[in-house]
């Protein structure tokens, strides 16, 4: 009688160890992969994200199931979104056999936008980070990657016409409730700033956008105390790191400033 390949070959992971060392993570890294992911209501989109996924592993165990992290993304119903990751967790923790998990996943993420005079639309890309932690709780961060534009008010203040700015990239890192959207943390820190991008603009569009920026100066310290005041008045984020890197159009350096509340 021929049994099953899997009835034969030994499962050496499950096998004890004796050495008796807990390892923190262990797990797969730098894994690109398509996956779909949702942040509204609309139908998910198609993104390659890159995924760490590890698990705790016991003492006396002597080795994870690496294929079973894969199986997980395999799955017909894996749509990755915020509200969804606590199940995506428990499903990983379960398939592994741990008390204890990361998944974290990098990929850019794409918004239509409508510029502001003609209406025209076009794509803006946000690089995006989302990582859940579970030990006795689960921790869900969100790392969004934002440029916008800056425009100085001391340049503002002392010319007798024009301003420098330039553009700024924003980078926000906010433990969230799985309630917010990618969209609403995006918009809530384009807000922010002197303006935020547009992927397609006509020259109306540049006039208004060119003016409004100039209507609203901001040093980069302006910038980090308004989001950092912006996400504090949200319910669903309960802490945050904010920091904005300036690229001076008129200096050879940048100019910097980070909030750390996380």
């Amino acid at each position: 009688m021929n049994l099953p390949l899997t009835h034969r070959l030994e499962d050496v992971q499950n096998t004890p160890d004796k050495r008796q060392l807990i390892i923190d993570k262990v797990g797969i890294k730098s894994l690109r992969y398509p996956v779909l992911f949702q942040s509204t209501t609309e139908t998910p989109i198609r993104v390659v994200a890159e995924f760490n996924m590890y698990v705790h592993l016991a003492a006396d165990v002597k080795g994870t199931h690496m294929s079973r992290f894969i199986e997980l993304l395999e799955r017909p119903d894996a749509i990755f979104s915020l509200s969804n990751m606590p199940a995506f967790m428990n499903d990983m923790l379960e398939l592994l056999g741990a008390k204890q998990g990361h998944v974290s996943l990098r990929f850019p993420y794409f918004i239509s936008k409508t510029a502001p005079v003609s209406g025209v639309k076009s794509f803006m890309d946000y690089d995006i980070t989302l990582t859940a932690d579970y030990t006795d709780k689960l921790e869900l961060t969100v790392k969004a990657e934002i440029p916008v534009t800056s425009l100085c008010p001391c340049s503002k203040k002392i010319s007798d016409y024009g301003a420098h700015n330039q553009r700024s990239l924003v980078s926000v890192e906010a433990r969230i409730s799985e309630e917010m959207t990618l969209d609403a943390l995006i918009q809530l820190i384009e807000e922010q700033a002197s303006s935020q991008l547009y992927g397609l603009l006509k020259r109306p569009d540049e006039k208004y956008v060119t003016e409004f920026a100039y209507d609203n100066p901001k040093f980069v310290e302006d910038l980090v105390r308004d989001i950092a005041v912006a996400l504090a008045q949200q319910d669903t984020v309960s802490g945050f790191r904010v920091e904005c890197e300036n690229f001076e159009s008129i200096h050879n350096h940048s100019a910097y400033a980070i909030i750390d509340q996380l």
